[in-house]
């Protein structure tokens, strides 16, 4: 039977401003039959559907998150189609874009030959569209000028004008409502002016309230929206009832007090509230806004006559070939064909100093071309790229949940419900033990109860910690790739280091020679016999004399375990090791013997190169020690963690590198199982382990570590098991994304704190615990300012990460 295969789509989200809202929206979604599977990233105001039949599940998704009060940030656009003779034609082309991944509804006027269409930006574009109507024989006239094409930012920016008209309105009709609430109560018909005030910001600006805390009701649910909806009705339902019976109190010996300033007030201190905490949640996702903001929008391409000609980024192809000027981004990854320059790739690895690119060198999107100039042939495009695959990475990470968020989630489920209890149950209280007073004071109580909670502050601080603290990360150059790893990096008290590509540069390279006669020939014939060898290190000798030129030689006899021996000009010579030297008879100068001994007492491996008499130079090839690895190593004991270093390479050569970078703990001649047999040796004995490693080899122990972290130079598998990347391979960024994590997970607790506190404490005071004690009774309105200042608070001292240094 025929498996379907099921796609992820990332529907995005708008309104679900706490984990409760999430979940609320995850309930719903489950509803639809469609949808395979589904994760709600809060962080990102995404919800993530898996499906096989997106055409049907999308629109679904759409309507029933509307459906449950939240929304789904899509564009509305009219375009006119081409071609279209008769009615049937205007049922196909409905049919087809509706059918695209992505369109939430198409409507084909015929008479007008236009199609409204409303669609998610991210999801499906327009040119799309185009395509799929131009492959059933219509077209669709499209303003070519992407400028004037919204996008998903233009959506959000849209909102958020939105919002910050209605903050303002609202704040401008309060301020005459508190005048009069608090000095003029006296003048003729204040209570009616106060309503008049009152209504359009309780009816127009605070609308949205009252709508989605109805559509929350209709599936029995309950959120931030039901608490500002019920607090203000009840303020401003009891004031009209007050305004316009006043005698009914009258009669009972009572004032008929008026509550308007409280709803009006209470709304837009709200208003204000979302405002600043939408601005300051942007701030908390800049680190993803730099990454997009790295990849041009246009390339020029060169092609096979050496003509340039510029193309739109999306239309790249892999193997075409493009120029980069001076001061130029890098538009896709590639490999430099022709030119050379110096490279500023700080903004993907951290490290700020130019790398220098020449014929063969990767170039990645996003870098930035120095001075000169050069061309390169692209090799991964599109979302295939480096930049594209960061960009994910961190997208994914900063929509993780850390565990302790679980607890949070529980505790956010039952919150508006408690809430609402406390709220009936102080109003019952009043009314029993409050007196003549007794259901005036509890209603005002009860309307400030449900102001004054707060679940928004409880959802925010795990999150928003997260993605500053993932942001930060990607800044350095350090790519996290879920938030359990970054809670748990702070609690590392064990790491074991791979050493070739880790501690070393992973690539042998010619440290020192010695010629007993020193001369050009002699060196473009070792050079020449060195680039017809097999062998893996003839490639650094060849590296080691790049300058040189070399001779052509036709006759090479390879000697195997031993070296070559090769013929040119009438005589023999030998490149290998001394005992190639020795059973062909050549004499070796005792200069040479003494520095052989002490390079193969150090572990490094010793290359002879001999004519057919005397022994000509001696070389010696090890993997150099990255210039950060010993600090880097030095730093981490300081920390109190362990370090180990495991490799596969032999004993001596562990113990070579091992001293010279203060390990003291080490393994020679370890299999890739071993590594990862080592790593549960050490958590048994109740350690966090953090593996760093760069190879296929070190995957296992990867997999297997608490927190895995891989080199950004070494190989694909190893970074898709690790947790965490370091990009340019630097070892002292481990030392910085345990402090990062340490950071973050502070941060957290702190707005946990403050965020429990602000409600342990806010919930009593606001149903009037204190009256008894010192007859203090809050203001609504004071109550709805701090509401508002709670989530701003939490927000504001997560972004106080970005300004972490080392």
């Amino acid at each position: 039977m025929k498996t379907v295969k099921t796609q992820p789509y990332a529907i995005p989200l708008e309104n679900v401003e706490s984990e409760h809202c999430a979940m609320i929206v995850n309930k719903g979604l489950q509803t639809v039959t469609e949808i395979s599977q589904l994760k709600v990233a809060l962080n990102n105001k995404q919800a993530i559907i898996e499906t096989d039949k997106p055409e049907i599940a999308i629109p679904n998704a759409v309507k029933t998150i509307r459906d449950l009060g939240y929304d789904v940030a899509t564009t509305t656009q009219t375009i006119p189609v081409l071609q279209m003779t008769c009615a049937s034609c205007a049922v196909s082309v409905e049919s087809i874009i509706k059918f695209l991944p992505g369109v939430v509804n198409a409507s084909v006027n015929y008479a007008s030959a236009e199609v409204k269409v409303e669609y998610i930006p991210s999801l499906v574009t327009l040119n799309q569209m185009r395509e799929a109507v131009q492959s059933i024989g219509y077209d669709l006239f499209l303003n070519q000028d992407n400028a004037q094409q919204e996008t998903l930012e233009d959506v959000h920016q849209r909102k958020q004008k939105q919002l910050k008209v209605k903050t303002i309105g609202a704040i401008l009709l309060s301020i005459p409502l508190v005048v009069i609430g608090m000095f003029f109560m006296e003048i003729p018909y204040a209570n009616y002016i106060m309503w008049v005030l009152a209504t359009p910001i309780v009816l127009y600006y605070g609308k949205d309230f009252f709508v989605n805390a109805w559509k929350q009701l209709k599936h029995r649910s309950a959120n931030m929206d039901t608490l500002v909806a019920l607090s203000t009705g009840v303020a401003y339902v009891f004031s009209i009832f007050n305004t316009l019976f006043p005698d009914y109190w009258h009669a009972k010996g009572l004032h008929a007090h008026v509550y308007f300033e409280a709803a009006g007030v209470v709304i837009a201190f709200i208003l204000l509230g979302k405002l600043l905490e939408e601005n300051a949640k942007g701030n908390t996702s800049s680190a993803i806004k730099k990454l997009i903001g790295l990849q041009p929008k246009t390339v020029n391409i060169v092609d096979a006559n050496g003509n340039q000609m510029e193309l739109p980024i999306e239309q790249v192809e892999v193997g075409m070939t493009i120029m980069v000027k001076p001061g130029e981004k890098v538009a896709v990854d590639g490999i430099v064909t022709q030119g050379s320059s110096f490279v500023d790739e700080s903004m993907l690895s951290g490290e700020p100093v130019p790398v220098r690119k020449e014929a063969n060198d990767k170039v990645f999107s996003g870098t930035i071309n120095q001075k000169g100039s050069f061309q390169f042939k692209a090799e991964k495009v599109g979302t295939d790229t480096l930049l594209s695959h960061i960009i994910k990475m961190v997208q994914e990470a900063q929509g993780s949940k850390a565990p302790v968020q679980k607890l949070v989630d529980k505790i956010a489920s039952i919150f508006v419900p408690i809430v609402i209890a406390i709220a009936l149950l102080a109003l019952i209280v009043w009314m029993v033990f409050g007196g003549e007073n007794g259901f005036t004071q509890g209603l005002l109580a009860l309307v400030t109860v449900l102001v004054i909670a707060c679940p928004c502050a409880l959802g925010l601080a795990t999150p928003t910690a997260i993605m500053v603290g993932v942001g930060k990360g990607a800044e350095q150059g350090i790519l996290i790739k879920d938030a359990e790893s970054l809670e748990l990096a702070k609690k590392i008290n064990a790491i074991i280091l791979d050493k070739t590509g880790t501690i070393t540069k992973g690539k042998p390279t010619v440290t020192d020679s010695i010629w007993t006669e020193e001369n050009d020939t002699l060196k473009q014939i070792l050079v020449a016999i060195e680039k017809q060898s097999e062998h893996p290190l003839a490639e650094a000798v060849v590296q080691y004399y790049k300058e040189e030129s070399s001779v052509v030689i036709h006759h090479i006899e390879s000697i195997t375990g031993k070296g070559v021996k090769a013929h040119y000009n009438g005589a023999y010579y030998f490149v290998g090791n001394k005992k190639l030297l020795v059973e062909n008879g050549i004499s070796i100068s005792e200069k040479l013997e003494q520095e052989a001994s002490k390079w193969l007492e150090a572990a490094k491996t010793v290359i002879w190169f001999a004519n057919d008499k005397n022994a000509l130079a001696v070389l010696t090839i090890a993997d150099e020690i990255k210039a950060t690895s010993k600090v880097a190593i030095e730093t981490l004991q300081d920390m109190n963690i362990e370090v180990y270093m495991l490799t596969g390479d032999n004993t001596n050569t562990a113990k070579a590198v091992a001293e010279q970078v203060g390990i003291t703990h080490y393994k020679g001649e370890v299999l890739p199982k071993d590594k990862a047999d080592f790593v549960k040796e050490l958590q048994a004995k109740g350690k966090i382990v953090a593996m760093v490693g760069d190879g296929i080899n070190d995957s296992t122990a990867l997999a297997q570590a608490n927190v895995s972290i891989a080199m950004g130079k070494g190989s694909d598998i190893a970074i898709d098991v690790a947790k965490m990347t370091i990009i340019s391979s630097d070892l002292s960024k481990i030392p910085l994304a345990i402090k990062i994590s340490a950071r973050t997970v502070n941060t957290i607790k702190q707005n946990l704190f403050w965020a429990f506190i602000y409600n342990i404490i806010g919930i009593p005071i606001a149903a009037g615990i204190l009256y008894p004690i010192n007859g203090f009774l809050l203001n609504p309105m004071i109550a709805g300012a701090a509401m508002a200042l709670s989530s701003v608070s939490v927000v504001a001292n997560s972004l106080r990460l970005k300004y972490f240094n080392n």
